[in-house]
């Protein structure tokens, strides 16, 4: 399968078909794209900011994690102010916070590692 932008209706790991779904959880679990999205929940960050935020992610896998996010829509490009979330990323981590909820819930009712 090409290293093309996770898109519905193309296949994309675990879809033939590629439904939405499957489009959208294939392009997040993608190296760094999830926390570029989480890190810019807050507002617009230059890609030096957003490098610095992440922690560790090259430059080249964070501008193609960018193109990416950028290509399907979530996060936008607006000159010197930097990247920041579209209306539809923002939407996004919206449905994200409840799990993010979730998680700490979670992370509290498993038994500790011995």
């Amino acid at each position: 399968m090409p290293r093309t932008t996770p898109r519905p209706g193309r296949p994309v790991r675990g879809s033939r078909t590629g439904r939405p779904v499957m489009a959208l959880l294939h392009l997040l679990s993608r190296r760094w794209a999830l926390r570029a999205i989480w890190e810019l929940r807050a507002g617009r960050l230059t890609f030096r900011a957003l490098q610095d935020a992440c922690g560790g992610v090259s430059p080249t896998v964070l501008n193609r994690r960018l193109r990416e996010l950028r290509e399907s829509g979530l996060v936008d490009l607006a000159g010197s102010q930097g990247y920041g979330l579209t209306p539809l990323g923002r939407e996004l981590i919206e449905v994200f916070l409840p799990l993010a909820e979730w998680s700490r819930r979670w992370a509290r009712a498993i038994p500790p590692e011995r």
